[in-house]
């Protein structure tokens, strides 16, 4: 039986790749994950870690952590700039009304407001882990393509 593993928030977390790669994360406020710009051919340290820049936040199914799929390879206090509120957008499927979502609240919002954000969604280990792949080898994700905001 595997232990579960306590997903807190400062934990440095190892995203092993289908490749043989890994990428890394920083466990937030469950359920974010602050995904870092960096990829490595083998795993490193989380000293290492610590110095790359955050390319996004996104809210990450608890067990990626938790079940051991992402183990966690260090923590440290999160900096001033990660304990800030995320915000996302959120489009209504049906009427593409836009809301920004921080902190559990829903605010209206414009296209302005939206673009550069991520979608509110929840994103299962294995589509986090596409996603990196893709991004590495210059692909078109589909979970982003499916989440992308809609310019109507």
């Amino acid at each position: 039986m595997t232990k579960r593993v306590r997903r807190k928030a400062g934990d440095i977390v190892s995203i092993p790749l289908s490749d043989g790669q890994y990428a890394y994360g920083r466990v937030l406020t469950s359920p974010l994950i602050a995904i870092y710009d960096y990829v490595s051919s083998g795993e490193v340290d989380s000293e290492t870690i610590l110095f790359q820049k955050v390319k996004y936040t996104l809210s990450v199914m608890v067990n990626a952590v938790t079940s051991g799929r992402w183990p966690v390879i260090g923590h440290a206090d999160l900096e001033e700039e990660l304990q800030k509120p995320v915000r996302f957008f959120q489009q209504h499927k049906l009427t593409g009304k836009l809301s920004i979502y921080i902190d559990g609240e829903f605010f209206p919002a414009t296209i302005e407001d939206c673009i550069g954000l991520e979608s509110n969604a929840v994103w299962d280990a294995e589509h986090v882990e596409d996603r990196i792949l893709d991004e590495v080898n210059g692909r078109p994700n589909k979970w982003v393509e499916s989440l992308k905001l809609k310019l109507n």
